[in-house]
């Protein structure tokens, strides 16, 4: 497996790399910017200084091209500077502190001269191979007369070395804390991208059919979080990759047993001979196979549908005229078994839901009561109002259902009597697609004894309360 962060990774780290040295780059012009305007300003106020004493000496001389002027300015020991000049209104210089390249007797025309001899103060300051180079003239004025300039000129290495030694100090230390953010962008974005490759290793295994195996990541960010919910995804698949498994194995188990049958009795009708009467028996029974191998693939498309989860269009609707017909319906079987069928429906439990959902509910709940009830015994179904909820109640006298079973009635192909269910002709499919419809609807169905013996199924629906329209 490769360490390398994934590309998306190595994106986001060379982006942040990137940004980081972007505002490194700043802080180092904004250091050295400021750093020679501090430098600057020390400087012009310095020679500023030094000029307005050479001015005010200077202004004491009668004639500036005497003796007098050269004598003025070696007096004054705090100057300091790396070069004076004095020049006439002319420009003339009069004063020279070099002593190779004087200028004296010579017309100097120096912008800042030209500047100052038109009654302006000028300064300049600037910062080039390792030295500060200041310079600055002020004009020589009395009675407002432009008598001359005065001009001064500082080199100074030592504040420029001071200078590069802070920029290079500022940049070494920017160097190291942008080699640091690198070194720590890559190891984090490996070790991002190692939890990322655990998820992505994780999901090609479930891809493969193994969801058993679980994602173990430490931390509290989003990628631990994001493990966790894999893992109960994983979980949750598992889970219904096994009840898929066994609804394939238990359909399939009871589809094979009314197929064996049909072909067991077609062979034997083929095989032997046998009168009319035995023959038209045989032939019946496979009609009841049939009928019964038809009413069981009727449920495996309705839990088809139902695992689909297709929204149907729910309706307000009035569930009193649907169990009403559901009643009429199955009151043949139950006087086939001289089962008395009550009926209480009470009006103004108007309901939101499928209408055909509450049919098929309605009729598996009535017909199970019938079929698993005692000859000459009675079902009740109650329909009203509970709190706020209609309430469908269908209650029965037959041998009743074991409570360490009422868990596991509503799970497909359950059955509490596997053979008086076969019997019957039920396939443990009925209360499955009843509690799937009751819950796609909103609603809830529970179980209880009926005192005396029965069993007792109540369902209910949020009432949809109606406005009269005035």
């Amino acid at each position: 497996m490769p360490l390398l962060p994934s590309s998306s990774q190595l994106r986001y780290a060379m982006a942040y790399i990137l940004v980081t040295a972007v505002v490194l780059v700043i802080l180092n012009i904004y250091t050295s910017t400021t750093m020679r305007q501090i430098t600057f300003s020390a400087q012009k106020q310095a020679l500023e200084e030094k000029a307005q004493l050479m001015t005010t000496a200077l202004l004491q001389v009668s004639d500036l091209s005497s003796p007098e002027t050269e004598q003025a300015i070696e007096s004054l020991d705090e100057l300091h500077t790396t070069r004076t000049v004095v020049v006439d209104a002319s420009g003339m210089a009069l004063y020279d502190s070099l002593e190779i390249g004087n200028s004296v007797g010579k017309l100097l025309l120096f912008p800042e001269l030209v500047t100052a001899l038109k009654g302006n103060d000028v300064f300049y300051s600037g910062y080039d191979d390792g030295a500060i180079e200041s310079r600055a003239a002020v004009p020589l004025m009395r009675g407002g007369e432009i008598l001359g300039a005065v001009y001064l000129m500082q080199y100074d290495t030592d504040q420029g070395a001071l200078i590069n030694a802070i920029q290079m100090n500022v940049l070494r230390i920017s160097v190291v804390l942008e080699i640091g953010i690198v070194l720590m962008a890559l190891v984090f974005s490996i070790a991002f991208s190692r939890r990322l490759r655990r998820i992505l290793l994780s999901v090609r295994m479930m891809r493969d059919g193994d969801y058993s195996h679980k994602i173990e990541l430490r931390g509290h960010d989003e990628i631990d979080r994001l493990g966790r919910e894999f893992n109960n995804l994983a979980e949750r698949l598992e889970q219904s990759e096994q009840s898929r498994r066994q609804f394939i194995s238990d359909a399939s188990h009871e589809l094979k047993t009314p197929l064996a049958t049909i072909k067991l009795l077609s062979d034997s009708i083929l095989q032997n001979e046998m009168d009319v009467a035995t023959q038209r028996e045989f032939i019946g029974d496979i009609g009841r196979e049939a009928d019964r191998l038809g009413r069981l693939s009727q449920k495996l498309l309705t839990l088809t549908r139902l695992d689909s989860a297709v929204n149907e269009e729910r309706e307000i609707i009035d569930p009193a005229p649907t169990v009403q017909k559901v009643v009429r319906m199955l009151q043949p079987l139950a006087q086939l078994r001289d089962i008395t069928l009550n009926c209480r429906l009470s009006d103004g439990c108007s309901v939101l839901m499928v209408e055909d959902d509450l049919y098929q509910i309605a009729f598996n709940l009535v017909e199970n009561a019938i079929k698993y009830n005692r000859d000459k015994g009675s079902v009740e179904v109650v329909l009203q109002r509970i709190g706020q909820d209609m309430g469908l109640t269908v209650a029965d006298t037959g041998t009743g259902i074991p409570e360490e079973a009422r868990e596991h009635i509503f799970e497909r192909f359950y059955r509490v009597d596997k053979a008086r269910s076969r019997a019957a002709g039920g396939a443990g499919l009925g209360l499955s697609i009843v509690h799937d419809m009751v819950t796609r609807n909103f609603g809830t169905i529970g179980v209880s004894s009926r005192p005396g013996g029965g069993t007792v199924f109540t369902v209910t629906f949020p009432l949809f309360e109606t406005e009269e329209m005035e």
